[in-house]
């Protein structure tokens, strides 16, 4: 019982909470980096990302549920059509990723498009929790602070990309919903897994992610994991607030980035 009420605190952190533009997982208060997280982060204790403005809250802008019938409206995003690894540059040395395209097209393509234009380069790590158990770091706000998003420089407005969920065992994924418990998704929150922090609107992810530090699959189906480290997890368990990207570059499968049609 002790353990389901943790996870359930936890989980609540992850959103990104508040600000009009705000888009940091924060922790709560008892976590051990609340304090690097800005006072209008709310959230429990689950990894959140850039908690979305008024703007981010039209569900007409996201796509809709894939069906039967056809594919999801999802052309108008960036995506990675295949698999790309990168490597994480940080002052302990480099943490290699492999990010799944194959079963997160537009979330794994709105990091590699990110990761090409530079928009991580120099960012620091907001939030680490590692108490009172290994949890998760969270990363890549312009901000530095948990409330920032990517701003388009093409529209000079905010990027934000649906939640995708590809169920176990289905052909595509599920877009601008949680997952119900009855179903598992194919990327799960294993630890090393890397993942897209958003607010409590489900279409709210705009560039922070975050890494689990541990097998957190109560996260499973609500947020969206699109890769796993591969190489050097033992530095992103020593990853501190503050610490800093000093770069992180694609080094394969950069053709399989498309542009929005």
């Amino acid at each position: 019982m002790l353990r389901w009420l943790l996870s359930c605190f936890l989980a609540a952190s992850l959103l990104i909470t508040g600000c009009s533009s705000s888009s940091g997982v924060s922790a709560t208060s008892s976590q051990t980096s609340s304090s690097s997280t800005p006072s209008s982060t709310t959230a429990s204790s689950a990894p959140k990302s850039a908690s979305p403005s008024a703007s981010n809250t039209d569900s007409s802008a996201s796509p809709k549920p894939a069906d039967s019938s056809g594919d999801p409206a999802i052309a108008k995003y960036v995506q990675l059509k295949g698999t790309a690894t990168v490597e994480l540059k940080l002052k302990s040395g480099i943490v290699k990723i492999d990010i799944d395209g194959d079963n997160a097209p537009v979330t794994a393509g709105n990091f590699i498009d990110l990761v090409k234009r530079g928009v991580y380069n120099g960012l620091n790590f907001h939030r680490v929790v590692k108490e009172p158990t290994p949890f998760v770091v969270q990363g890549g706000d312009p901000l530095g602070n948990g409330t920032g998003n990517f701003i388009d420089p093409a529209s000079s407005q905010p990027r934000y990309i649906p939640l995708e969920i590809l169920p176990d065992g289905a052909k595509q994924p599920v877009y601008g919903e949680v997952l119900p418990p009855t179903k598992k998704p194919k990327l799960r929150h294993n630890k090393g897994a890397i993942a897209m922090a958003r607010s409590q609107f489900p279409n709210s992810a705009s560039c922070q992610f975050y890494f689990a530090l541990d097998d957190i699959y109560f996260l499973d189906g609500s947020y969206a994991v699109f890769g796993y480290v591969t190489e050097g997890m033992e530095l992103v368990e020593k990853i501190q607030v503050g610490d800093r990207i000093e770069s992180i570059a694609i080094t394969k499968g950069a053709e399989n980035l498309k542009q929005p049609t």
